[in-house]
Formats: C-alpha cells, sequence, structure tokens
C-alpha cells in the first residue's frame, strides 16, 4: 500500500524548476510522479494515504554533506558559548556552569569565537582559574581546532614547559616560556588523553538530541565524521546502530572513516559503501591543515596579520601520501580536510600520486583559500569539494585582513568553482557552524551575514542562485556520497525522502531564505517530524 502526495508545489531538482503536481510513494521508494488525478485513478486500490501539503513545497530531502553528527549533539547537550559576544560574558557562563558539576569533574564547553568579541584575544589558562578554579576546564573554540584549558587541566595532561609538541600542533606559550592554556590541533590530543571515556549512554543521548534537531532543520541526512573520537571505532558505531536502527530514528548516516580507525572498520567486516541503508561507511578522513580562527590552516604564504606563521602542516607530503595509498589499499576514497591553498596543494599531490581506481569520488573538504592553478588540476581529478557555504557568513570580514586582499581572489569562490565545472556539496560543518541549512542557503545566495546591521555584500561576483545553492544540498550531498542514482532527486525509484518547507524557496525574497519554515521532514516515505 501507498502514499500519494499532492497539492502543493514539488519540485523535482532533476532541472532547474522541474516541477510534477502529485508523487506516488510506496515504502521507502518513489513509484511515480505526475498529474494527481491520473495517480489517483491509476493506484486507487493501492493508496493506503493520501497527504494534501495544503500550499507547501516539496523537495528532495537536504543531506548536510560535512558536519559532526554527535559533535552536533554534544553542542544541544552541553554549555554552548558560541553566542557569546565578549571573552567575559563566556566566562560568567563558565563559572555558571561550573556550579551545577560535581567538584573535580571536568568542565567541557563549546563554540567560544573571539571574533565575535569587540576585543578578538583567546582565552588564556589564568583566566579560567579565576572563574573555575576547582575543576579542570577545557573549552573548545568554535571551529575544534584550537582550546582553551585551565591550569587544573594542563596539569592533569602534564603540560609544562618541558612538554614536546606533537607534529603538527602548537602549545601556546607566554613571554616566560610557560604554556599559557591555548593548544592547536594535533597538541589537543594530549588533553584529549586524559578526559574521562564518554559513556555509551551519553552517545546515544547526543545522537537522539542532533537527529531530533536535524528533523526540524528538514535534514534526512548527513555526511559525519565521528568515529575516532568517544571511546574508539566500536562503541560509536555501535551507538549510531542502536539510535537510528535501535531506536527506529531513521536518518541517513554516511560516516567517513578516520584513517587511524580504518582498521576497526574492516575487521569488523565494513567496507567502503557497506552497511545498510540508513548507516554506511563513506570515504577515508585525513585532516591536512588546521582552522582560520587559530592561524592552522596552510597557506602558501603568510598570514597578512601574523607574518610570523603560514600555518600547520598536520602531515609532511610524503606521510600524506603514504596515508592516501592506505586508503587505495582498502579500495577507498579519501576525504582530506583542506583550509589552506598549501594543504589544498598537497592534498591534490597525493591524489595524483596515488589515483582512485574503484568506486566512489574523492573529497576536498572547505577548500575555502585557493588559487587558479589548484582550480584546473582539481577539475581534472575524480573528486568533489565539500563546501560550507556558511563560512562566507562567519569569517569576513576579518578573514580578509588574515589572508590579505591581495590573496582573496579565489577564496570562498563558489561561483567560480561551479562555473569551471568542479563538482560541489554543501554542508554545515556543525557544530562549527549551525547545522540550519538554510543558514547555508542564505549565505550562498546573498554573501551576506543575517547578523550584519549593514547586510555587507562580500565579492557579490561568487552569489550563487537559489537553485545553485539548493542543489548543494541534495544534489551535490548525494554525488558525494556515490548516491546520484538513489538520492537528491525526486525521481522514480529513488529513495522518498523529502524535505517540504512553507514557503518556496525559490519565490520568497533572497533575505528570507534564512528564516524559511520547515512544514515536514519525510524519510522513506514516512514523516519523521510535522511543525
Amino acid at each position: 500500500m501507498g502514499t500519494l502526495w499532492h497539492g502543493g508545489t514539488i519540485y523535482t531538482l532533476q532541472q532547474e524548476n522541474h516541477q510534477t503536481e502529485a508523487v506516488y510513494t510506496k515504502g521507502n521508494k518513489i513509484v511515480e510522479l505526475g498529474d494527481f488525478r491520473d495517480l489517483k485513478e491509476k493506484y486507487k486500490e493501492e493508496i493506503q494515504e493520501e497527504i494534501d501539503l495544503n500550499g507547501s513545497t516539496m523537495l528532495p530531502g537536504f543531506v548536510d554533506s560535512h558536519m559532526h553528527l554527535i559533535g552536533h549533539g554534544e553542542r544541544l547537550i552541553r554549555l554552548d558559548l558560541s553566542k557569546h559576544t565578549s571573552k567575559q560574558d563566556v566566562l560568567m557562563a563558565v563559572r555558571q556552569f561550573s556550579e551545577t558539576v560535581e567538584e573535580g569533574d571536568w568542565v567541557i564547553g563549546e563554540g567560544w569565537n573571539e571574533n565575535l568579541w569587540e576585543q578578538p584575544e583567546p582565552i588564556y589558562a589564568h583566566e579560567l582559574d579565576q572563574v573555575v578554579p576547582n575543576h579542570p576546564v577545557m573549552l573548545k573554540r568554535v571551529c575544534r581546532h584550537a582550546l582553551a584549558v585551565n591550569s587544573l587541566g594542563l596539569k592533569k595532561a602534564n603540560i609544562s614547559e618541558e612538554t614536546e609538541c606533537p607534529p603538527g600542533g602548537v602549545i601556546d606559550i607566554d613571554e616566560q616560556g610557560k604554556p599559557n592554556g591555548l593548544l592547536k590541533d594535533q597538541a589537543q590530543e594530549l588533553l584529549f588523553h586524559v578526559l574521562p571515556i564518554v559513556s555509551e549512554n551519553y552517545l546515544k543521548k547526543a545522537l537522539h538530541a542532533a537527529i531530533n534537531d536535524a528533523y526540524k532543520l528538514g535534514l534526512t541526512g548527513g555526511h559525519t565524521e565521528d568515529l575516532n573520537y568517544y571511546g574508539g571505532f566500536g562503541q560509536t558505531y555501535q551507538a549510531f546502530k542502536q539510535v537510528i536502527e535501535g531506536d527506529e530514528m531513521p536518518f541517513r548516516a554516511h560516516l567517513l572513516v578516520h584513517h587511524e580507525v580504518v582498521e576497526d572498520m574492516v575487521e569488523a567486516g565494513g567496507s567502503f559503501l557497506g552497511g545498510s541503508e540508513h548507516i554506511e561507511f563513506g570515504a577515508m578522513k585525513i585532516f591536512a591543515d588546521g582552522a582560520l580562527g587559530g592561524r592552522t590552516a596552510l597557506l602558501s604564504h603568510p598570514y597578512a596579520d601574523d607574518p610570523s606563521t603560514s600555518g600547520v602542516a598536520i602531515y609532511s607530503q610524503e606521510q600524506l601520501d603514504i596515508l592516501v595509498e592506505k586508503a587505495r589499499m582498502h579500495e577507498m576514497p579519501v576525504a582530506i580536510h583542506t583550509i589552506g591553498d598549501l594543504a589544498f596543494e598537497m592534498a591534490l599531490n597525493a591524489i595524483e600520486q596515488h589515483p582512485l581506481k574503484g568506486m566512489g569520488r574523492d573529497r576536498l573538504i572547505h577548500a575555502q583559500i585557493l588559487r587558479k592553478d589548484l582550480i584546473d588540476r582539481a577539475k581534472k581529478l575524480p573528486l568533489i569539494l565539500d563546501i560550507q557555504p556558511r563560512f562566507t557568513a562567519s569569517d569576513f570580514p576579518w578573514v580578509i585582513d588574515r589572508i590579505g586582499e591581495e590573496n582573496m581572489e579565489y577564496c570562498y569562490a563558489w561561483k567560480t568553482l561551479l562555473e569551471e565545472g568542479v563538482p560541489c556539496a554543501g554542508g554545515s560543518d556543525a557544530p562549527i557552524e549551525p547545522a540550519n541549512p538554510f543558514l547555508g542557503i542564505h549565505a550562498a545566495v546573498t554573501r551576506t551575514n543575517i547578523d550584519d546591521p549593514n547586510t555587507t555584500v562580500y565579492y557579490p561576483n561568487q552569489a550563487l542562485s537559489v537553485y545553485e545553492a539548493v542543489s548543494l544540498f541534495t544534489k551535490g550531498s548525494a554525488f558525494a556520497a556515490s548516491h546520484e542514482s538513489d538520492l537528491g532527486i525526486i525521481k522514480e525509484g529513488y529513495f522518498a525522502d523529502f524535505t517540504i518547507l512553507k514557503e518556496d524557496i525559490f519565490k520568497i525574497p533572497k533575505q528570507q531564505i534564512a528564516d524559511i519554515t520547515v512544514d515536514k521532514t519525510v524519510i522513506d516515505g514516512k514523516i519523521v517530524y510535522d511543525a
């Protein structure tokens, strides 16, 4: 028995502006598109339910191509510092939260961002010591490539002026040469190793929160990288299975596999695109550099606002080559975090040295700081770029001073990438940015920040059309995960995953896209969220 969907505007996205009057679904698949009366007559003996959209707009299910699903859940259940607009506000929030934690236990917060503050300087250990003297404190910066820790936390991690910094990391020091509480990129591992191991219940709680929030945002799936951070591959993978399958919370989780747990995946019988319809393994994840916020993204030139550094290479070229070769041994594509142009160049070098021969396509994630020669090389390879349009809103205008105006021509250049024929997928990088896909679409088409009272437009020549931006989160995400034959558009034989909106995203003023209302979210033909 099936369901007939009708009574609204249904965009299939097969081509721009392509619409259908009705959709008939059976089980988890789309059976046929067409005229409402024709489908009703043809399937009259099989139709179990008719769903009238009441004027709403139906689209293919939105999928976030790059997020950290458990991390997004953590942001929802832990101390969230992302909205605080001064260091003092952050410190007061940390002190208040510490009063709810048993003495001696860790105080952990998420999302501080000094670029939102009038005085854009990071948080230091001595400042945390003043507000929370009796707990170890760890506060992750919004980019998750840097954190602030207090003196008690440094002590627990045995970090002192004698500590050797891991390759690809930075232990920040004060004028006396002592650690000041800032740890960047691989140096964070020194602290992560002494944190309490998270429980199975904690992971399930975070996943429940994340998926319920995803439903409300119209997300039917996400490509997520979590398997190396929460007590190991086994516990984390089981948490996904228990929540999505055991607790019957359908969500298409495409799991990127960090290179340090690839062998664990193989031992568990996993392989690229192996798994189930709702939980499958994706490409092998590698970090090539850090982030712009802490000046650890790897550039081919010095930072304009700090010429003493050009960023951090997590691996040498030889080490990166070996990691890509490892992926090929397991018949896997790679998904490489590359924010800076030199990191992107190193990733291309490794991929060209060890080309993909099996299924899928390689993914270069973020791709914010580029050059024309790198784009020319990228479009010759079987790869896709995972871009986060929302970064356009959150990184400007400070990123211009950081990179240098003279180096900005091919930075955040989403329109250029599409015009050059480089496939792109759209994600949020939640919890680094909000998981709301409409914030990303808004940033892509307006090149503005919704919180900017002056609505400054940054590089308007790089603005996307609404169709291009919506396609990033539908067709683009499907292509990135090798699901272009069953996800991303509304077509016969494809999965019955839909994002249904109160407004018509293609007809409302572009500035209103950020405030669009999700009416229903549908996965496998079943409504999982109804406003």
